[in-house]
């Protein structure tokens, strides 16, 4: 059985938009599901023509506002006093999780993404194969599906069972990271495509053999074997 995706489920949070929400959200992940957050290093202007880009001093930042900087991947936390401090400091930064590190008794979910197009025909293939999935996350040009975590070894055994790997996707596993909503990054707003349902705990996800090999199959038939952006 799928979770079945719903009006419902784009409520939470809503009230969470804005710089209170953000620390609200952080905390939620942080405290409620134990994933480990950090602060993005966020945007800022860049002229009244260029608009804004990345905080951080490489001016040919690949993912502007949507990364760690000071501090780094490995200062992720679950802990209540650490995350309110930082986003009370920095109420706009970027939410940051790191994927497959460790956050109390457990470990942070790992992530598979594709380009939006190819994402929404992949999310629907996976609806009528009768994949269930977990939250997904959303940028104007990205979808990432999170996954349970998993080690290098057992990804590299994956793929290389595959016949094809569509070079549009991208893995975020343990040592990685991506941006929560509602954060807002140089890619743009970063939204829940299938929220997580209210609740305590943390939000169940599928495992990565089950989302690699539908996902494969499903842009394999749709035609996408290479990246769209």
């Amino acid at each position: 059985m799928r979770e079945i995706p719903g009006r419902r489920r784009r409520f939470l949070f809503r009230r969470d938009s804005g710089k209170s929400g953000l620390v609200r959200v952080a905390l939620t992940c942080a405290t409620a599901w134990q994933w480990p957050v950090l602060p993005g290093i966020g945007l800022e202007a860049a002229g009244r023509r260029d608009g804004v880009r990345c905080a951080c001093p490489d001016p040919e930042c690949t993912v502007p506002g949507a990364h760690p900087f000071d501090p780094g991947l490995l200062a992720a936390t679950t802990d209540e006093r650490m995350v309110r401090w930082w986003w009370t400091n920095r109420p706009n930064a970027p939410i940051v999780l790191a994927t497959g590190a460790r956050g109390g008794a457990g470990r942070a979910p790992c992530a598979v993404s594709l380009p939006a197009v190819a994402g929404a025909r992949a999310l629907a293939a996976l609806d009528t194969m009768d994949v269930r999935l977990g939250p997904v996350i959303a940028t104007p040009e990205r979808l990432s599906i999170l996954v349970a975590p998993y080690s290098m070894e057992q990804l590299g055994e994956l793929l290389y069972a595959r016949d094809f790997v569509p070079g549009s996707l991208r893995f975020h596993g343990e040592g990685g990271y991506l941006a929560l909503p509602p954060s807002t990054t140089g890619a743009g707003q970063v939204r829940w495509e299938r929220a997580p349902l209210p609740g305590s705990a943390a939000p169940w996800v599928p495992d990565v053999e089950a989302v690699v090999d539908a996902v494969v199959d499903a842009l394999t038939r749709t035609g996408v074997s290479a990246p769209e952006l």
